[in-house]
């Protein structure tokens, strides 16, 4: 059994198609979903914890390359600049699912992107910009 958070980047074209429907019904897999931002006829994304057999996963990834869906692991979009964190904490008080948090006693900021769930909450709470997300800011 495999589990993946995955970013699906949907294009003028696909965005109104039942395509994570089929990652159901015909590959066996499992979502969650994470985040979605889909516009009519606009470039749209989700951020999808995708689960089930590898093989079905393989074979699911597949069908979206061939649809023209562009998919990569969420950890791919989020990232933290450790040369520009100060380690304030802020993205940390904000941060739903713990993947950002404070190592106590040294007071240092870790970033999980394992527990990431791409809500990019983080990146409006921190104040030296140290959060990058470039989920919503490519197209696709």
């Amino acid at each position: 059994m495999i589990k993946k958070r995955m970013v699906l980047r949907f294009t003028k074209k696909t965005w109104n198609q039942p395509i994570v429907y089929r990652l159901v019904k015909e590959y066996n897999l499992a979502f969650n979903i994470l985040k979605a931002s889909i516009f009519p006829k606009e470039a749209s994304l989700m951020v999808l914890e995708i689960s089930g057999a590898e093989t079905d996963f393989d074979r699911g990834m597949a069908y979206l390359k061939g649809c023209g869906v562009v998919y990569e692991p969420l950890e791919a979009n989020i990232k933290k600049d450790e040369n520009r964190c100060v380690h304030c904490g802020a993205c940390a008080a904000v941060c739903p699912t713990e993947a950002i948090s404070i190592q106590r006693p040294e007071m240092y900021v870790v970033f999980d992107p394992e527990k990431c769930s791409g809500c990019e909450l983080c990146v409006k709470a921190c104040p030296p910009r140290a959060i990058i997300a470039t989920l919503s800011s490519q197209g696709a």
